[in-house]
């Protein structure tokens, strides 16, 4: 049988998926089921300086193509995840990844620091959530992004990986690449929810969820196109030695397979995990093996990449 074993930002992964930052993550009691699950690493919830309740409820609705939420990080403040990061090590043999998020410039390097001294294997720098009043999401501030991993890149030597939200235009993928490319980062990962979609009940003339007047990132199969097309562009133009993890839309080991050809090291699951829970991981791993054994390829390094082009 083929391997799905691979490799981000210099740590070995048993296998091709884990889970994104986001759904069922926000507890010990959660990534412990993470541990237990087929998932190659652990990804603890998106955290904060201090402790957010996040948005009212209703705040995520799954839907016929995926999901629309807007949860506003709900998380128990990154102090509380440096302690579970510590008993997630004790009990399970597979790598831990930080999630951090600032409500201001100031947090990220306060957060990232105490993460650099903690038992966590990498740490994840969510660039697409809220910046300052007035100022668009921080990936896409290039010169804000530029400056943030300007501060956070020299605080220690666990890897950095940067999560990333949609890009849509050619200029913004160079742009981006371009600042990403001057800093050490291991990894990025892209793609975050859509942001700012609307799904409407026709049935009761309603809205989904209610913050923001039921406006909210959107999630699985509808953005796939969108991430396969962030994870190929930024294959082509950053650093060979930045990884690329892909999330958005994987259901199954054939949406899987389409991202390692476009480039990705490794992928991310949400809206499937929070639909079908902990099973997903290994099924999806499963598939992903049995069609790199039909096709001929040994290894995910075989076929990363290899996306075919029409001359």
């Amino acid at each position: 049988m083929a391997t799905t074993s691979t490799s981000v930002a210099g740590l070995a992964l048993d296998s091709y998926v884990f889970n994104a930052s986001g759904p069922n993550d926000e507890t010990l009691e959660k990534c412990q089921i993470l541990g237990k699950s087929g998932a190659a690493a652990i990804t603890m919830k998106t955290c904060t300086l201090d402790p957010r309740e996040g948005n009212p409820e209703p705040r995520y609705k799954d839907v016929d193509l995926g999901s629309i939420n807007s949860m506003g990080l709900p998380n128990l403040g990154y102090q509380e995840y440096l302690s579970i990061a510590t008993q997630l090590k004790e009990e399970f043999q597979k790598p831990v990844v930080a999630s951090l998020a600032g409500m201001q410039p100031d947090d990220f390097p306060k957060i990232t620091e105490a993460f650099q001294d903690s038992d966590v294997d990498i740490i994840e720098i969510n660039l697409s959530c809220p910046n300052l009043p007035g100022k668009p999401q921080i990936g896409y501030d290039y010169e804000q992004t530029d400056h943030l991993l300007s501060e956070v890149c020299s605080l220690g030597d666990k890897p950095i990986t940067v999560k990333l939200p949609p890009y849509f235009d050619f200029v913004h993928f160079e742009m981006a690449a371009d600042v990403l490319n001057r800093h050490p980062i291991k990894a990025v990962v892209c793609i975050n929810s859509i942001g700012n979609g609307l799904i409407i009940d026709p049935e009761t003339e309603s809205v989904l969820i209610k913050p923001k007047g039921g406006f909210g990132g959107i999630g699985g199969q509808y953005v796939k196109p969108t991430a396969l097309a962030n994870v190929r562009k930024f294959y082509e133009l950053l650093n060979k030695s930045i990884d690329i993890v892909g999330v958005g839309g994987i259901y199954s080991g054939t949406d899987a397979f389409e991202f390692l050809l476009a480039g990705a090291s490794a992928v991310q699951v949400g809206t499937v995990f929070m639909q079908e829970g902990p099973g997903c991981f290994e099924r999806i791993d499963r598939e992903l093996a049995e069609i790199l054994e039909r096709k001929g390829y040994s290894s995910i390094e075989d076929a990363k990449g290899k996306l075919k082009t029409i001359e």
